[in-house]
């Protein structure tokens, strides 16, 4: 299950931080600033956050790769600009290519991101970068921009309670994370990104081929709710000649350091990570929606997206005037389940009745919430629940709209919800995601769009494909070169 949206109406989170602000010396300039936080609150904020990510996105399991990036990375925060701050590593599960970083040295790489590096360079620019974000106290100035922001809203915000009854606790870290920084901010923590890398011996003009990659790429402005890099980190303007002239000034400055790039070792690292979405967390297919580690299944309304995220599975209607929540509770029965769910969400429960669905016992609720809108009007929020219980876990549906909208909707609501079942489909449950192959060429010399057809890599993929590796279908492969091909 991967990343969860506000509606409008339905979902909204109200988060704000009440700090007093003060002016504090930017590390990295030397130059006062308005700040919102000390450092201590700074790090206390990123500790605050660190899990909510984790539990948003997932943990990619891969121990070697994680050592190593905790490695240079430690290296790296030691001839930073705050050596004194302890800086934390973590891989997410997610196959949007971004890297981005909260407050107090928290530094996030997506496997996405990952998985299109083609050398140890490429991501020591980007991990520099991105600690350039944190010594340069960027993330912790969005925050500051995000407050300033919150403030003004309050009071609009104030007058629908209800929606936060639903919304999820998680969206405020989400919505600093993705925040867009200032072309001025990216600037900056380009020039830091080549400084930290070469300071600890890697040639940043890596950093520069790979930022012309992520350009090629053209990629959306987010996949399923996550943003990619292009609209988190938005391009300065001749942002690759500017790290190219910065790179060649500081290996002037270090004329005895040597740079590596390690092609080899950073492909064998990554030989075997999963590319591209991971089925066995979830995947739709035909109108409905599996999921073969929970072996389950459910219909997903026609016309309605799904957004899948670690927490939690959202459906919602093209007019946005709805939406299904599913969810799952490691609580003990469905009606215990029902009872604190109606209390924690306060709401009035209007009918309860013990249902039986597909051989799975369950509990049927609806229930609503009465609140005042923005033009101080009563305004009732409508919720069929179905709290299904399957080995040893309840799995709960909420389907909400407005009460004049209920009818209208709850027919879809109880299309999906009436029909949740085990999955028993041998095809579904022993699905298996695509992974990295990594082969080295024994010819004297192939073209990559030659040696794509020799390891059957599919037409449709070639572009693709010959962007994962930064080549071009025309380019000339020599004996030992390796290159990424797909395999399961």
């Amino acid at each position: 299950m991967k990343t969860i949206k506000t509606f409008s109406v339905i979902l909204l989170t109200v988060s704000l931080v009440l700090l007093i602000p003060s002016c504090a010396i930017n590390p990295v300039t030397g130059q006062r600033q308005l700040m919102f936080m000390s450092e201590e609150q700074e790090v206390a904020l990123g500790a605050q956050y660190d899990p909510t990510v984790i539990s948003t996105f997932g943990l990619y399991e891969d121990e070697a790769l994680l050592n190593f990036i905790t490695e240079k990375g430690t290296e790296m925060g030691k001839i930073s600009h705050r050596p004194n701050l302890q800086y934390h590593f973590r891989l997410l599960d997610s196959p949007v290519v971004n890297a981005f970083a909260v407050p107090g040295g928290y530094i996030y790489l997506t496997r996405g991101i990952l998985a299109q590096f083609n050398n140890e360079a490429e991501l020591m620019g980007v991990l520099g970068h991105e600690m350039g974000h944190v010594t340069a106290r960027h993330t912790a100035q969005q925050q500051t921009r995000q407050q300033l922001s919150q403030v003004a809203l309050a009071a609009g915000m104030i007058a629908v309670p209800e929606v936060a009854q639903f919304a999820n606790e998680a969206a405020a870290a989400m919505e600093l994370l993705f925040l867009s920084f200032s072309r001025a901010n990216e600037r900056e923590a380009d020039r830091l990104g080549v400084e930290y890398s070469s300071k600890i011996g890697y040639d940043a003009h890596k950093m520069a081929d790979f930022f012309e990659v992520l350009n090629k790429m053209q990629m959306a402005s987010s996949h399923q709710g996550v943003p990619t890099w292009m609209s988190t980190h938005p391009d300065p303007g001749q942002r690759n000649i500017a790290v190219n002239q910065t790179t060649e000034e500081w290996q002037a400055n270090l004329p005895a350091q040597s740079y590596a790039i390690n092609t080899n070792e950073y492909l064998e690292m990554i030989n075997g990570i999963v590319y591209g979405e991971n089925p066995r967390h979830g995947f739709v297919e035909n109108s409905m929606f599996y999921h073969p580690d929970l072996a389950f299944q459910f219909p997903v309304p026609k016309n309605w997206t799904l957004i899948n995220s670690p927490l939690q599975v959202q459906l919602v209607p093209e007019d946005k005037n709805a939406a299904m929540l599913f969810e799952l509770s490691q609580e003990k029965g469905a009606d215990v389940v029902a009872q604190k769910t109606i209390s924690d969400l306060k709401l009035t429960l209007i009918d309860k009745n013990n249902v039986s669905l597909n051989g799975l016992n369950a509990v049927a609720t609806v229930s609503q919430q009465v609140s005042q809108n923005d033009a101080g009007q009563e305004q009732v929020v409508k919720v069929l629940s179905y709290f299904i219980e399957k080995d040893a876990t309840v799995y709960t549906f909420h389907g909400l709209c407005l009460d004049e909208n209920f009818s209208t909707y709850k027919p879809a609501f109880e299309s999906t919800m009436k029909n949740f079942a085990r999955l028993t489909d041998a095809s579904k449950l022993t699905i298996q995601p695509d992974r990295i192959k990594v082969i080295s060429i024994n010819s004297a010399s192939v073209s990559l769009k030659d040696a794509f057809d020799y390891y059957k890599v599919p037409q449709d993929k070639f572009e693709e494909m010959a962007l994962l590796n930064n080549r071009a279908l025309t380019d000339e492969l020599k004996r030992g070169d390796r290159i990424k091909i797909l395999s399961k």
